[in-house]
């Protein structure tokens, strides 16, 4: 849902609210390592899907799936990419009713390859 009163956001909500009678689940930032450690160092498309997969078997995890994240944080080592962001992000979530989102510009995230985090909330 968006507030006229609001600027008109790019692929995400600008306010959600959690219906009464769902429990809420928190997943941690997730990295770009695969199952075997391996991270595409570099590649932005590879890395928001790695990451993007590794916040999709966490929400698992919770007893969640990406039709409940009504949240995003986003942590990115530059902005350049952004356009390569979403349009991986919008793979993985209803782009027609799409979670709010916050993106942070960090100067480096734990890993020096690492170049973007996500954590995500939901609501089931």
């Amino acid at each position: 849902m968006t507030d006229l009163a609001l600027p008109t956001p790019n692929g995400y909500s600008q306010v959600a609210s959690v219906p009464p009678g769902r429990r809420l689940v928190w997943t941690s930032g997730q990295v770009p390592v695969d199952t075997d450690g391996t991270v595409a160092v570099g590649d932005w498309a590879a890395q928001t899907r790695q990451v993007l997969r590794n916040v999709g078997a966490a929400l698992a995890a919770g007893g969640a799936t990406w039709g409940d994240v009504f949240k995003l944080t986003i942590y990115v080592t530059d902005t350049a990419e952004l356009p390569t962001v979403r349009a991986v992000r919008d793979e993985f979530v209803d782009t027609a009713r799409p979670p709010t989102s916050s993106l942070v510009r960090v100067a480096g995230l734990v890993h020096p390859d690492f170049l973007i985090e996500i954590e995500a909330v939901a609501a089931v």
